[in-house]
């Protein structure tokens, strides 16, 4: 055992949740870590208070909190991804002319970890480091749509959270919803004039080997511009990365 056997259990808690598709009850909790109850219950009580795990109470369930997420968002700006990202995000840039970049979630915000801009197309607000309402944004649906119902719920408790812009895009839980699964059906997220007026945005998710998604390809594009095919390069694009990280495309 550990000399901190506390936060080795911890620890313990926060990787089975974060191999689970869905938040879990108390009692699975228990088992799967070999916790007593009360330990489990004042671990999640702690980890929660901290913002690892989020207690969804009408479900009797728990499941990771947006700290947990800022942790892999923090992964995946310092380890591979960023820079297998880079050439590839260029080649989509080559082969469509338009702007591409590259975003990951982090709390109910996309942050912008690369930009490829395509010569001659218009300024883009998506610069590095930029971060912008991922409820919003084609990239941040293109995860959004991905997580599990429970934790997109967890992200967007109420009217409060539903940052606007230009007066257009989901303001509930419920019209997101709509959203996300017009997202799923479709195969890839869209945005239109919700960040910039007379721009577009087509996204695709890229997912690790638990089918999580860990980041979304781009690309944005003037309204006036045709769009033949954009969504097939930027999903084969997202594809070629999450190969690349041990997903299945």
């Amino acid at each position: 055992m550990s000399q901190v056997p506390a936060a080795t259990r911890a620890l313990r808690v926060l990787r089975f949740l974060a191999g689970q598709p869905d938040p879990v009850p108390l009692d699975r909790i228990m088992r799967a870590c070999d916790l007593p109850r009360s330990t489990t219950y004042h671990l999640l009580n702690a980890m929660i208070e901290e913002g690892f795990v989020v207690h969804l109470v009408d479900d009797h369930r728990y499941g990771l909190g947006l700290a947990a997420f800022e942790l892999g968002s923090g992964y995946a700006r310092q380890e591979p991804l960023q820079r297998i990202a880079r050439r590839p995000l260029a080649d989509l840039v080559d082969r469509v002319g338009q702007s591409a970049h590259l975003a990951i979630l982090h709390g109910r915000e996309v942050l912008y970890v690369i930009e490829e801009r395509a010569p001659g197309r218009p300024p883009l607000v998506t610069d590095v480091g930029v971060r912008l309402p991922a409820h919003l944004t084609a990239s941040g649906r293109a995860v959004l749509a991905l997580l599990p119902a429970n934790h997109v719920r967890a992200l967007y408790p109420g009217p409060a959270e539903f940052v606007d812009r230009h007066g257009v895009g989901p303001r509930s839980l419920s019209a997101l919803r709509t959203v996300l699964s017009d997202t799923r059906q479709r195969g890839y997220a869209v945005e239109d004039g919700e960040i910039t007026p007379g721009l577009s945005s087509i996204a695709v998710a890229v997912v690790d080997h638990n089918q999580h998604p860990v980041a979304a390809v781009a690309v944005t594009y003037p309204d006036t511009d045709a769009t033949a095919g954009l969504s097939d390069a930027v999903a084969a694009t997202a594809a070629a990365l999450t190969r690349r990280i041990g997903g299945a495309a």
